[in-house]
């Protein structure tokens, strides 16, 4: 997932970085976006599209379907 955000945030021209380490979370950030990530091996796929629901903010509304 974090890939497919890598990968079109460059091809919208739109900052995808790494900003810190949290407990049990990675926080990055998307153009103007927080994104908080959770780390584990499974992520729920409602956070999952959560997540995806978020960069369309700065992505474009349905970017990911």
């Amino acid at each position: 997932m974090l890939r497919q955000i890598a990968k079109q945030a460059g091809a919208e021209g739109v900052d995808f970085v790494f900003v810190r380490e949290g407990g049990s979370h990675s926080l990055y950030r998307c153009g103007t976006v927080r994104l908080v990530v959770p780390r584990h091996a499974d992520i729920n796929e409602l956070t999952a599209r959560g997540i995806l629901v978020e960069t369309e903010r700065v992505l474009g509304k349905g970017w990911w379907r």
